[in-house]
């Protein structure tokens, strides 16, 4: 033994350690991946070796080559193995590996459990820690669930290192297994006030993680982390305190009252920068909640504005872009308190960060106002002209049109200062927002009326100047403006002087060059200008003009014809026809004036974007039917298609043949160049921001000249903007004038009474008129208009499942698993429990007495439970409410305030016990095959005996579900069998506020969607609003949300409920496999709003997808039936059920209507049945019935779907 030893430690000495494997692969620069290789084949055979010092070093080499992208997960056992070492620093590199390479899909993970459970509950308080590092970098839901009770343990350790560590990883167990959130959180909460300061640093960083994601659940803690703010002197526990409170202010307005004085001296003192901008947002979020409860907070916005210049004028980029950030969020709701620091924020626009720059034009864009919008623009227009590189100069023409047109124009006050401003903007060169500029062109002119005879004259001018600005014609360039101009001429072209020239200057061979949309407007609007000329002519008795116009679009209207766009050549060839007729009536002196301008009578209005998803769907017309028959399978769909891409294929073919590849193309560019630096006569170009080179094949030799514009574009009798500014100047002086003319009378009459009343009127916004009357038309809705839907919030935070209430007394079943009692439990065997159940079993009467009992006792615990959460929840109200001293307690309980009659309460009785009766069934629907219904401390019985229990139950419980689901029964029935419900909606679930019912629908045209149908019943006297019902997604089954939402978003419900009302909305599912039931958890949260104020509510429920539900019934005839079940591709399986007693009419009656089959063909007491799944899952079944029993047997493409759905049909057919 001891010569082993001597010969394992010299076989250690020439093995290779981590520090070799390094070196040797810096040696191996060339050969790297080669030399790995060996290295794996060497650490593999390390592997093999029983020395555990052996085999950690080839773990920690495998670790180092993980780092560098290998894949070590074929060493996952042997990572397992290093960490049952018992040396610590062997250990420590096996939770290293197995820290870097595990995770949920690791297959040996679930062998740690122990090893780990071993290793926390170690009298080595660093054995313990690297057990608890390492878990938290690969913990499942499984190891969560299993260690959640040692970790809960460990918070309380003698040893400040564990406890701090215990409590960081609580928050990753949580988001694991969030059913340990409500057990562990009473310990989380005492570990706030620890002694240690890392210990109960760490608590505050887990709670305000937790609260950020739900900050309604967290309200109760107030008191104590507003006693940790002002206890604290850690700076980074502070920030997260500030954080969770500006989270919780909203929720709880009282709150911001208590925190605007400790929040003030913080920033008062504070020279922490991460800390001041904290308290900045916080104290900002207060004020918005506080705007109509708190009027005397301007000092405290003013000492925020104050404190964010510092930042913004501070030299660090990264302060000063927070310092815009926080100024923003003012902005919003303090405009005028920003507006002062105007030009701090023009001076950012001449930062060198670009992101500052953006950051400030947001600003601009909330600052402006009537008073400071032609100031505002008029420096952006200045920035513009000195803007480096295309992207921000684009920016900043956005930033321009933005600013101008927000709100729809309410802050212009000249409207012609505007058309002049877009008129400048289309002197850049090389922007690509040209359709901006156009839209905004073609929307001033249309909506306001007073400004067309302007806009019409400036457009003019473009139109006539057309030739500077057609020379960039890339798809939505500057170019794009000419569409506007030409399409504004045409349509108010009565209000063009020179209506002549703009008609020539539109049919000049250039425009020809213009793309093809406005090639299309011009050919468009030509004929208006035409027609309102040619009225001008008739009118004035010049018949030659008349013809000379005509006679000139004869003969310039055959170059649009010979366009290569289809639709400017299919627009000039009609209007060239119809002016070659009107040509003809001329000659024969037929007055063709008052015709022609009729094909152009009427006004244009604008129509609003939405407008046609507001257009409601008449009755009767399905948009998703086929207008025509759809084609049949059985046509040949090979043909049609493989004719039309050949074809296509040859033409593109065709096209690509004049193609040159790039080695040509590159040698003819340098040939190009070199020619160009030879020769002393070309002119070299400049360096220029918007430098562009020409390389199309086949214009090499044409010498490419860049001409750098660094002065704009002067279009002649254009009006500069600059000139409107000291117009609007002298405008408002004047008005100002005349306002101090009438004080001076007030005064006279009421001395100063009014004095400074009227000072602040004459400085308002309000006072600062238009410049000539502006009637702004509105965009056009069609009738009927639907609301529209309100964007969603979009959090991007995969927490929603821990959305629990906290306050709640903790349960007998919400206690955390502990390992010895399972373990217990699986030790029995279950045939040693067989004799007893066949005992209990012959003494039927027994055991219904007991269970009568049990749910006597049910019902008592139940009821104190409820007793216990009122009074918690009133202790909670009255705890916070005398914390907050100000404002009655909220109305938290769930139930409603006034208390009913006498004779009402009687009546209510039994509705309880209803109730109650109901919850205890939807508990043992809940806990299906783990709990017996009667003994739920028995877990591990068999399948067939927990069955038989049910049987017995159900045939009690039967009539009295039938009551309660059922409003209406057959007439004319033989039976005394009630049939099944005539509606298939079940209970969802329901509170003293609300009822929801519920139905799954299938749909044959999506395979993999189900819509889930709710009916929402208001049973309260109160008033419901602002529902929104989420469901927790799983891998299988997702909500489908509006574009936007998150994962974790709830969808708002589009309807609010009066008392005593019930309405109903459709949810659409997604889901990938539908071979098994399942069930998802969900929340309805909501207002209740009555006289005595408002409470938010809410209510949880199991969504239930059952296999039937996504069953769809369908026709079947015999004869396709019949070669279904001879296709050989179908699995088979059967059950049988005894006990029944219906007749065999109810009985499948009771089949088609809960599980949605059809009748194929009925024999006596033998049926064939069928139906089909959504993804196409064909199902057969054969009923057979017998005196007292029914054998079902069933065929199906899927096994799973087939054996799932027998189980279900089983479970109804127990019932009848």
């Amino acid at each position: 033994m001891a010569l082993k030893m001597v010969k394992g430690s010299i076989d250690r000495m020439f093995d290779k350690n981590l520090q070799d494997l390094v070196r040797g692969i810096r040696n191996h620069k060339e050969d790297e991946a080669k030399y790995i290789s060996q290295c794996i084949d060497e650490i593999k055979q390390e592997l093999k070796q029983d020395n555990i010092a052996v085999k950690a070093n080839a773990v920690c080499k495998l670790t180092y080559l993980q780092m560098l992208g290998y894949d070590i997960s074929w060493a996952a056992f042997n990572i397992i193995e290093v960490m049952s070492a018992s040396k610590f620093t062997f250990k420590r590199i096996g939770y290293l590996a197995a820290s870097q390479c595990f995770h949920e899909g690791t297959d040996v993970i679930m062998l740690t459990t122990n090893q780990i459970r071993k290793d926390l509950s170690s009298p080595n308080q660093y054995d313990t820690g690297v057990a608890l590092t390492g878990l938290s970098c690969f913990v499942t839901p499984d190891l969560a669930r299993d260690l959640a009770n040692d970790i809960m343990t460990l918070m309380s350790h003698t040893k400040p290192y564990i406890r701090k560590k215990a409590v960081l990883i609580m928050y990753k167990v949580f988001l694991k297994y969030p059913e340990s959130l409500r057990p562990a959180f009473p310990r989380l909460k005492e570990k706030l006030e620890d002694p240690d300061p890392g210990v109960q640093s760490a608590a505050v960083n887990v709670i305000c993680e937790l609260a950020r994601r739900n900050p309604k659940n967290y309200l109760s803690l107030a008191p104590l982390f507003f006693k940790l703010m002002t206890s604290s002197t850690n700076n980074w526990v502070l920030i997260k305190i500030i954080k969770l409170f500006g989270a919780l202010t909203p929720l709880e307005p009282r709150l911001g009252k208590k925190l605007i004085e400790p929040l003030t001296n913080l920033i008062h003192s504070t020279s922490a920068m991460s800390l001041l901008y904290e308290c900045v947002n916080t104290v900002i979020a207060v004020l918005i909640s506080l705007s109509s409860g708190m009027p005397n907070h301007s000092a405290s916005i003013q000492l925020c504005v104050q404190k964010l210049r510092i930042l913004i004028e501070d030299s660090d980029q990264n302060l000063k872009y927070l310092g815009l950030l926080a100024m923003s969020k003012i902005l919003k709701t303090h405009p005028k308190s920003v507006q002062s620091h105007k030009d701090l924020i023009l001076q950012c626009l001449d930062d060198k960060d670009e992101s500052i720059r953006l950051r400030a034009l947001d600003l601009l864009y909330g600052m402006v106002s009537k008073k400071n919008l032609m100031e505002i623009v008029k420096k952006l227009m200045i920035h513009v002209d000195k803007a480096e590189g295309t992207t921000y100069r684009d920016e900043l023409l956005t930033k321009i049109i933005d600013i101008c047109s927000q709100s729809n124009y309410q802050y212009i006050t000249n409207f012609e200062w505007y058309i002049s401003i877009l008129v400048e903007l289309t002197r850049l060169e090389g922007t690509r927002h040209g359709h901006l500029i156009a839209a905004q062109m073609l929307d001033v002119a249309i909506r306001v009326k007073a400004i067309r005879k302007f806009a019409v004259s400036q457009m003019a001018m473009l139109l006539d100047n057309a030739h500077l600005i057609a020379s960039n014609t890339q798809r939505n360039g500057i170019c794009e403006v000419l569409y506007a101009a030409a399409w504004i001429c045409g349509e108010f072209s009565e209000h063009l002087e020179e209506a002549n020239q703009t008609l020539e200057a539109m049919l000049r061979p250039k425009v020809t060059t213009l793309p093809g949309h406005i090639q299309a407007v011009y050919v468009q609007n030509m004929v208006k200008l035409y027609a309102s000329i040619l009225q001008q002519k008739e009118q004035s008795g010049e018949k030659e003009a008349a013809q000379e116009i005509t006679q000139l679009m004869i003969d310039r209207l055959p170059q649009f014809v010979q366009s290569a766009d289809l639709e400017v050549q299919e627009r000039a060839s009609c209007i060239l026809q119809l002016i070659k007729y009107i040509q003809k009536l001329q000659i024969k002196e037929v007055p063709v004036a008052e015709e022609v301008i009729a094909l152009f009578a009427g006004e244009l209005n604008p129509v609003a974007p939405k407008a046609q998803k507001k257009v409601p769907v008449p009755e009767g017309l399905d948009l998703d039917a086929w207008i025509n028959e759809p084609p049949s399978d059985s046509e040949s769909e090979d043909e049609k298609p493989k004719t039309i891409f050949h074809d296509e294929e040859q033409r593109h073919s065709r096209h690509r043949q004049p193609e040159i590849d790039e080695e040509e193309l590159a040698r003819r560019r340098e040939a190009r160049k070199q020619e160009q630096a030879n020769n002393p006569f070309y002119i070299k170009s400049s360096p220029s921001p918007q430098k562009r080179y020409q390389d199309t094949p086949g214009v090499e030799h044409i010498p490419v000249v860049q001409i750098d514009l660094s002065v704009p574009l002067k279009v002649p009798g254009m009006p500069m903007s600059d000139q409107y500014v000291k117009l609007e100047e002298e405008r408002r002086h004047k008005q100002k004038l005349e306002k101090d003319k009438k004080k001076k009378k007030q005064k006279k009459e009421k001395r100063g009474k009014h004095h400074r009343h009227n000072s602040l009127h004459t400085e308002s916004e309000e006072d600062i008129a238009p410049a000539h009357h502006v009637d702004i038309i509105t965009e056009e809705m069609p009738e009927n208009a639907l609301p529209s839907d309100e964007d969603d919030k979009d959090p991007n935070d995969p927490y929603k499942a821990l959305d629990i209430d906290l306050d709640k007394p903790l349960a007998d079943s919400e206690k955390l698993p502990v390992q010895r009692h399972r373990n217990v439990e699986t030790l029995k065997s279950p045939d040693s429990e067989a004799p007893l159940v066949e005992k209990k079993s012959k003494k039927p009467k027994k055991k219904e007495k007991k269970h009568k009992e049990k749910e006597r006792d049910k019902g008592k615990k139940k009821e104190k439970e409820k007793k216990a959460v009122e009074e918690e929840e009133a202790k909670k109200g009255e705890d916070l409410d005398f914390w907050l001293s100000t404002a009655p307690p909220p109305a938290s309980t769930t139930q409603p305030q006034s208390e009913p009659e006498v004779g009402a309460a009687v009546v209510a009785e039994p509705q309880e016990v209803k109730k109650e009766e109901r919850e205890e069934r939807d508990e043992e629907e809940d806990d299906e095959g783990k709990k017996s219904s009667k003994h739920k401390k028995k877990k591990h019985k068999k399948e067939k005996e927990e069955k038989s229990k049910d049987k017995k139950k159900s045939k009690k419980k039967s009539h009295h579900s039938e009551e309660e689901t059922t409003e209406s029964v057959q007439n004319g029935t033989l039976d005394d069998e009630p049939l099944p419900p005539m509606s298939s909606y079940r209970l969802l679930a329901e509170n003293p506020y609300i009822k929801m019912t519920y139905d799954i629908q299938g749909n044959l045209q999506n395979d993999s969607q189900v819509t889930v149908s709710v009916i929402f019943e208001n049973k309260s006297t109160s008033f419901l609003k602002s529902m929104e019902l989420n469901v927790l997604d799983s891998l299988n089954t997702k909500m489908l949300r509006p574009e936007g939402s998150s994962v974790h978003d709830g969808i708002p419900v589009p309807f609010q409920l009066p008392p005593g009302i019930s309405n109903e909305a459709q949810f659409v599912f997604t889901l990938q496999s539908i071979v098994m039931a399942q069930k998802l958890k969900g929340t309805l949260s909501f207002i209740v709003k009555n006289d005595e104020g408002s409470t938010h509510e809410k209510l949880d429920f199991k969504l239930h997808f059952s296999c039937a539900s996504y069953l769809i019934t369908t026709p079947c005839y015999s004869d396709a039936f019949a070669k279904l079940l001879e296709s050989g591709d179908l699995h088979m399986s059967s059950i049988k059920v005894d006990g029944i007693s219906i007749s065999f009419q109810h009985l499948l009656a009771k089949i088609c209507f809960h599980h949605h089959f059809s009748v194929v063909e009925r024999v006596d007491s033998c049926a064939s049945m069928y139906s089909r799944s959504i993804q196409g899952h064909h199902v057969c079944l054969l009923v057979k019935k017998g005196e007292n029993s029914v054998s079902i047997d069933g065929k199906c493409n899927d096994s799973t779907l087939l054996s799932n759905l027998l189980d279900e049909m089983k479970e109804t057919l127990s019932k009848c």
